[in-house]
């Protein structure tokens, strides 16, 4: 099953407020930024090269993927609702991604009106992963019509 890249894409201003408050992350080589099932610690912005985020079904051992644009954020519904992390991501060698930890996310979130449509964001990825979820039962059937 594939999953759809753009449901990971943020508005280009709001990428912008959080890559101000970002600290960059290495990648000379490919790097895990967060398993599925981590607890978060921040949140993750890709800037430039690629990333791939996967999601293992538990119950059918099968996988869901797709390769993430630039402009992509990971990790902020688990920020917003502090809930385990529904999908890995791995930043491919050369990514440019910067990190925002959840203590400067908080202050950005009561301190910057421009972060508002954060919550959108995070309905946005959060509805994703449940939609993920939720299929998990017919996920054999569906990965047969594939």
């Amino acid at each position: 099953m594939k999953l759809d890249p753009s449901a990971f894409v943020a508005d280009p201003e709001f990428i912008h407020e959080l890559e101000l408050h970002a600290s960059p992350v290495f990648c000379g080589d490919d790097r895990v930024l967060f398993r599925q099932g981590d607890r978060p610690t921040g949140l993750y912005i890709l800037s430039n090269g690629a990333a791939t985020l996967t999601i293992n079904a538990p119950q059918s051992g099968e996988a869901a993927f797709t390769q993430a644009f630039p402009g992509s954020v990971f990790g902020l519904a688990g920020l917003i609702f502090d809930d385990s992390a529904t999908h890995t991501v791995i930043a491919r060698k050369g990514a440019q991604v910067g990190f925002v930890t959840r203590a400067d996310f908080n202050h950005l979130v009561h301190t910057n009106p421009r972060l508002s449509l954060l919550h959108v964001l995070a309905n946005k990825v959060r509805i994703l992963g449940q939609a993920f979820l939720h299929a998990e039962a017919n996920f054999p059937a569906q990965a047969a019509a594939l």
